[in-house]
């Protein structure tokens, strides 16, 4: 055991008359009382103040040594019950967790009609039950102070309440009235299939507008270079459970990397060990940031950024690639040198991912696949993932065309580019350029602020709706409170304002119906 002695402060270790002036008189036995004498309490000089003390003391004393109860509450019951609820008792409902693209399919604890937990859906062949720190954290925003509460117009920067929705649509409509130009629909990736055919059907009235999927979290490069290399603008299907060798060159799979929570559960598959057959896959993981995924790797090599490109280089001139390796620290060169072996030996069952955004970089990494044997394995293209559509040149463009007064309106959707995309400075000069902007955001954010109109969005958990992860995967969303604030679904707004009167709560139940059936 050490004998290390360490001291909270110099006058412990000098031992000063102070501290130990203090020491002394710090768990006194005493009760301190003023002016006692030997006439007793009662015929004290201060008799009223000292007995307050002492009473206190004396309370607070026997409090805690009896750990009284929690004082009984009595509830009113209801005078009308509501159909299928048990105070106190909670209910379960089915729904999805969407923000920014992502979807995964929930069950929300739901108690005296308010949820209060999400759980993963076990019933769910993508994400099978799991959730990550930001689906469970998710409620919370429903809850959140800062949420808007009713529609808002802003006047010279100044949020001023619109009382009404018939208001609201007037002020923008007639804003829009007697303008020339494009109107553009700027949202994260949309995976919900209704959604996008309202928003085609309401670009449609609108000659020359477009919609623009913008993502903070960029898959472009990948989006790019697969279709250079498979004539596919899609991401395909990852299966780390069928991947004895996996090689990561910066891509934190576990934590953030497009799927985790899919990935997660495929790749702790690999690292049981089963009795009949025990053997764990192999993880290489190359980065320039210690990350979740590269915590829980077999082999780790920290790298430069700027030698990411030269990482993935190298690993595929190492596995028979037809391109010269460039040069790298002895280290790195020797962990690529390792982890190319590994994956020569395991062709067929093993996988490579990037998590660059450039082009070249995951071109490279598609031929690393191809000539290890990864496609058809451990990659696939039947089941694509859906979360990640938007390319960074879409939104060059509109940000381009905004500078030059192109740019008739511009609704904006669930993004915030202001405050996350690298080109925020030239956004914002050509946000000032459009005559029409409004924000569909349920909160005052930096993007938000700059929009002439605010109709904020209800939480997901207000909403019904319906999600697409993954090619052939479909879950559905439906409200498990009813709104708190004054919110619609800017879906409604765009029905609206292209002439359809139909709410989009009719129109997805009515779309799913004539799909699947249902009862009358």
């Amino acid at each position: 055991m050490s004998e290390k002695k360490y001291w909270k402060s110099f006058g412990e270790l000098n031992l000063t008359e102070s501290y130990l002036k203090e020491t002394e008189s710090e768990f006194r036995e005493d009760l301190p009382m003023e002016s006692f004498d030997s006439k007793g309490l009662l015929d004290a000089t201060h008799p009223r103040r000292d007995f307050l003390k002492y009473l206190g003391f004396s309370t607070a004393a026997a409090t805690l040594a009896a750990s009284c109860e929690i004082p009984v509450r009595h509830v009113i019951p209801y005078l009308n019950k509501p159909e299928n609820m048990v105070p106190g008792v909670a209910d379960y409902y089915a729904t999805t967790f969407v923000s920014g693209g992502d979807a995964v399919s929930i069950v929300a604890k739901v108690r005296d009609g308010r949820p209060i937990k999400l759980e993963g859906n076990d019933l769910s062949p993508v994400t099978r039950g799991g959730t990550s720190a930001r689906v469970q954290a998710s409620i919370l925003d429903l809850y959140d102070t800062a949420r808007l509460r009713y529609p808002i117009q802003m006047v010279s920067g100044v949020p001023q309440q619109v009382t009404s929705f018939e208001a609201f649509d007037k002020l923008v409509m007639d804003s829009m009235a007697g303008q020339n130009g494009t109107i553009v629909l700027l949202t994260p990736t949309i995976t919900s299939i209704t959604t996008k055919q309202v928003i085609a059907d309401c670009l449609s009235k609108y000659q020359g507008s477009r919609h623009i999927q913008y993502d903070a979290d960029s898959f472009s490069g990948m989006l790019l270079a697969n279709e250079a290399s498979y004539g596919k603008r899609e991401i395909p299907a990852y299966h780390f459970d069928n991947a004895k060798v996996i090689v990561s060159l910066g891509a934190d799979f576990l934590g953030t990397w497009l799927s985790p929570i899919e990935f997660a559960k495929q790749y702790s598959k690999g690292r049981k060990i089963d009795e009949k057959a025990p053997a764990m896959n192999r993880h290489y993981q190359f980065e320039s940031f210690l990350s979740m995924t590269g915590a829980n790797s077999d082999e780790r090599f920290a790298h430069k950024p700027s030698e990411s490109a030269a990482v993935a280089l190298a690993l595929l001139a190492a596995v028979g690639g037809n391109v010269t390796a460039p040069a790298l620290p002895e280290k790195l060169k020797a962990g690529v040198s390792k982890a190319a072996k590994d994956l020569l030996a395991n062709k067929g069952n093993t996988l490579v991912i990037s998590g660059s955004n450039n082009v070249q970089v995951q071109t490279i990494v598609n031929a690393i696949n191809e000539t290890v044997g990864s496609n058809g394995t451990t990659i696939t293209w039947d089941a694509t993932n859906l979360t990640r559509q938007g390319l960074d040149s879409d939104f060059a463009m509109l940000v381009n065309d905004m500078n030059q007064g192109a740019i008739r309106a511009l609704f904006v959707y669930d993004v915030n580019p202001v405050y996350d995309s690298p080109d925020s400075k030239k956004f914002i000069s050509g946000l000032a350029k459009v005559k029409t902007t409004v924000s569909f955001s349920g909160r005052l954010d930096e993007t938000t602020e700059l929009c002439k109109f605010v109709l904020p969005s209800p939480h997901f958990l207000e909403r019904w709706g319906d999600a697409q992860a993954k090619t052939g995967h479909i879950s559905m969303m439906q409200p498990v409170i009813a709104p708190l604030f004054l919110t619609r679904p800017f879906e409604d707004s765009l029905l609206l304002w292209s002439g359809n009167k139909t709410s989009y709560d009719d129109f997805f139940k009515q779309y799913w119906t004539s799909k699947l059936g249902g009862r009358e």
